[in-house]
């Protein structure tokens, strides 16, 4: 596959796993059987069904959520996407807790290797500290001390 190609699935993957209005049935186009994701909030991800679920837990916390590709670069079998997402924190879940309406922003860098025209392994990286914050999860750090 061509590197165009390869960041053209890529794009269409943000669109629709993890964008409002997306469709998450459409795992099977972008994820190879054995998939495997490294993050490092959520350890490994493994499978289609589990890759459905973490792109789910995102959703239903931000039904709102829009995510947009700031830089792509690929080469070989590789696709690095900076990324950045909003939405507003309107829907309960054990990883973001109960809903308070906040907004967020984020920004994270994915790095993708895909085979076959198939994601098969990604590891991404985002502000996750940022986006608990910004929910209220953790409290947001004295300045006053410094």
């Amino acid at each position: 596959m061509s590197a165009e190609t390869n960041k053209a699935l890529v794009r269409r993957e943000f669109e629709e796993m993890f964008t409002q209005g997306g469709d998450l049935d459409t795992v099977a186009e972008f994820y190879a059987p054995d998939y495997v994701l490294h993050e490092p909030t959520s350890g490994e991800v493994r499978g289609l069904e589990a890759a459905r679920e973490f792109a789910a837990t995102y959703r239903v916390a931000f039904p709102d959520l829009e995510t947009a590709i700031e830089d792509q670069v690929a080469e070989g079998d590789k696709v690095v996407s900076r990324f950045s997402g909003r939405g507003t924190h309107l829907g309960e879940s054990e990883e973001f807790g109960p809903a308070t309406g906040n907004r967020i922003e984020i920004t994270g860098i994915t790095i993708d290797r895909l085979v076959d025209g198939k994601i098969v392994e990604e590891w991404t990286n985002y502000d996750a500290l940022s986006l608990l914050q910004q929910i209220g999860l953790i409290p947001e750090a004295d300045d006053s001390d410094a």
